[in-house]
C-alpha cells in the first residue's frame, strides 16, 4: 500500500503568545514529515507581513516545506506580484491561490480590483508568469457559497488546472459522500488536478456550527449527538473531536484517499493524535534509538 501523506494548515500569529504557541505547535508536528505547512493570509493581505514572517522562519529554521495563502481581494496586481517576489525570495516554492472572501464576508458580492486579478485562475496564471512556483487552489465538495451549481464550480476549478495548479485543497467538510462525488466528477471532466480532502478537527462545536452555515457545509446528526453536552467537558471533547477526524479520515483511506490536509487551528493537541491513528509513528524509532 503507497505511504499516506499529511499536510497542515496554519494561520499568522498576532501575538507574541500567540507565536510562541505556534512554534510549540510546529515543533511537535514536524517530526510527522509533512508533505507541506500552509500559511493564510488575511482577508485584503491584512496579514500580508506577517504571513511572510512567518513562512520566511519556517524555510530558515525547520525542515518543513511551507506554502504562503495569497488571494487578490482588494490588490492591484502589481501589488500582488510584489508579495509573490518577496515570497519567493524568502525561499517559499508553494503558494495556494485564492480569491479571497469580500471584505464584508462569506455571501458578500465580490468585486475585483481594477487593477487586480479577476478571480483565482487569473491569479494562478499570474503566479506561475513570475516564477516556477507550485500552485495550488481551493475547491468546495458542497460548492462555493457563491456558485449557482457544483457543474459551475467544477468549470471554475478546470480553469485553474489550465492556468497552471496542479493540486486542489477541499474546504472542510463532514459527509465523505460529498468529497468522493467531487472526485468521481473531476475524473469524469477529465481535470487534471490532485484533490485533497480538508479535514477540520473540532475545538468548538459551536464556532464549527457557525462556520459550516456561513460556508454550506453539512453537520450529521450523529456528529451533532456525540458532541452534545461536553461544552463544559474540555478533555472528553478533545477525545470524540480526535476520534471523530480520525474515523473520517480511515474511512476516506478506504476509498482510496492517501493525502490528508488538516486544519490545525494552531493547535497540536488534537492532530498529533488523530496522526497517530492514521498510523504516523512520528519520533517512536528516535525514542527507541
Amino acid at each position: 500500500m503507497s505511504k499516506l501523506s499529511v499536510s497542515f494548515e496554519f494561520f499568522p500569529p498576532k501575538s507574541d503568545e500567540a507565536e510562541a504557541g505556534l512554534w510549540r505547535t510546529l515543533r511537535k508536528l514536524e517530526p510527522i514529515a509533512p508533505r507541506f505547512v500552509s500559511v493564510t493570509y488575511g482577508a485584503g493581505g491584512t496579514t500580508r507581513d506577517r504571513t511572510l514572517a512567518t513562512v520566511k522562519r519556517i524555510v530558515d529554521e525547520t525542515n518543513l516545506k511551507p506554502a504562503a495563502h495569497l488571494t487578490c481581494v482588494g490588490a492591484s496586481k502589481e501589488e500582488v506580484n510584489a508579495v509573490v517576489r518577496d515570497m519567493s525570495k524568502a525561499g517559499v516554492r508553494h503558494i495556494l491561490a485564492l480569491r479571497g472572501d469580500p471584505p464584508q464576508g462569506v455571501g458578500a458580492r465580490f468585486t475585483p480590483h481594477p487593477d487586480g486579478y479577476r478571480n483565482a485562475a487569473d491569479l494562478v496564471r499570474g503566479i506561475r508568469e513570475i516564477a516556477d512556483f507550485e500552485v495550488s487552489v481551493s475547491a468546495y465538495p458542497e460548492k462555493h457559497p457563491e456558485s449557482v451549481s457544483i457543474e459551475e464550480d467544477l468549470a471554475f476549478l478546470a480553469d485553474k488546472a489550465d492556468h497552471g495548479a496542479t493540486q486542489a485543497i477541499t474546504q472542510f467538510f463532514f459527509h465523505n459522500a460529498f468529497f468522493l462525488r467531487l472526485r468521481d466528477r473531476i475524473a469524469a471532466r477529465g481535470i487534471n488536478i490532485k484533490l485533497l480532502p480538508g479535514i477540520l478537527p473540532i475545538t468548538n462545536f459551536g464556532k464549527a456550527q457557525e462556520f459550516a452555515a456561513k460556508c454550506g457545509a453539512h453537520i450529521p446528526p450523529e456528529m451533532v449527538r456525540r458532541f452534545a453536552g461536553l461544552d463544559a467537558e474540555p478533555e472528553t471533547r478533545n477525545l470524540v473531536a480526535a476520534m471523530v477526524a480520525a474515523e473520517q479520515a480511515q474511512a476516506l483511506q478506504r476509498e482510496g484517499v492517501e493525502d490528508f490536509h488538516f486544519y490545525t487551528l494552531n493547535r497540536a493537541d488534537l492532530v498529533y493524535p488523530i496522526c497517530r491513528m492514521l498510523g504516523f509513528d512520528a519520533g517512536v524509532q528516535d525514542a527507541a534509538a
